[in-house]
């Protein structure tokens, strides 16, 4: 498949990973955000005249209808862990909208595993809801529901692995919560492979080969970045006061509405379409992390790994 893609949101996380799958594979990708500068970066891995930048804002309907004028195809990958319903609804909608009024024949739509219109959290409606509000537009928009993405640029592993340099205890939020996590460059080929035209109007649940509970997760870390932390798995009743009641605090350990959705797996439905029906062989944490997490460790490279407690 060729043709040009908009990138709404080429510049985030998920998104750099996306268009550099979609330069593989032959398309023009046209990366267009609020500050599309900050994917200037990609520019060597394109070819001559395979990329450019537009800024936009998925609020805005004439910024966006020039993002997506003259696209075959159009990728919203906008997404926020504040303004949900403005960002995930109303602003999908605004994209899916754009894309039908410029007349492009693929669409994908990036949600998450858990989205429900039925479900405790504001996330996981509101991901329903930008499914709904893409659908409504686009009725042959690709959804794709991936469970938590790591990469190198990551804010989960990540996150635990800093925390793990400074604290000699760790507490355990959710320890029996379980994961499949997917890794960034799997999503990103998902996303290039969802614009074939062969896959229209279906949903895929994306995770990577391994289900992993949080507790699990937090001590793979550590083995990997040789830091031996005390972990300790705080009761449900305590971590859910704590969320309650400091979670609106900038900079809080966790929110209410992350609290919800820690009370279900963020597991794919192995009855439902995945990685593997897009062709995609998963690439596991244990593969894709060393490369990065080296910096984590005292000595870099040089080294021992040790054993968590």
């Amino acid at each position: 498949m060729s043709g040009l893609v908009t990138v709404i949101g080429g510049d985030g996380f998920i998104g750099r990973y996306a268009v550099q799958a979609l330069l593989r594979d032959g398309w023009q990708v046209r990366i267009s955000s609020r500050k599309p500068k900050r994917s200037y970066d990609l520019k060597p891995q394109a070819n001559l005249g395979q990329i450019a930048w537009l800024a936009a804002d998925i609020f805005d309907a004439a910024s966006l209808d020039r993002a997506c004028e003259g696209a075959d195809a159009v990728v919203n990958l906008a997404g926020s862990f504040s303004d949900m319903h403005r960002v995930h609804v109303t602003g999908g909608g605004n994209v899916a909208s754009a894309a039908a009024r410029a007349g492009a024949k693929h669409y994908v739509h990036m949600s998450a595993i858990g989205a429900d219109a039925q479900s405790p959290s504001a996330y996981g409606q509101s991901k329903a809801g930008g499914e709904a509000a893409a659908r409504d537009a686009m009725p042959d928009a690709v959804i794709l529901r991936p469970s938590v993405v790591f990469g190198r640029e990551d804010q989960f592993i990540n996150r635990f692995a800093g925390l793990m340099r400074l604290l000699p205890v760790m507490p355990i939020i959710g320890g029996k919560t379980r994961f499949q996590p997917v890794f960034a460059g799997d999503v990103g080929h998902a996303i290039s492979l969802a614009l074939t035209g062969k896959h229209k109007a279906q949903s895929f649940e994306l995770g990577g080969p391994d289900i992993m509970s949080m507790a699990e997760i937090n001590r793979w870390i550590a083995k990997q970045t040789g830091h031996s932390p005390v972990f300790i798995e705080m009761p449900d009743a305590a971590a859910a006061a704590m969320a309650k009641l400091t979670g609106w605090l900038p900079g809080a350990p966790m929110s209410w509405d992350q609290w919800l959705m820690l009370q279900k797996d963020n597991v794919a439905d192995p009855a439902k379409p995945g990685l593997a029906d897009l062709g995609i062989v998963a690439r596991s944490l244990e593969l894709e992390a060393e490369g990065w997490l080296v910096q984590y460790r005292k000595h870099g490279r040089f080294a021992v790994t040790g054993t968590p407690k």
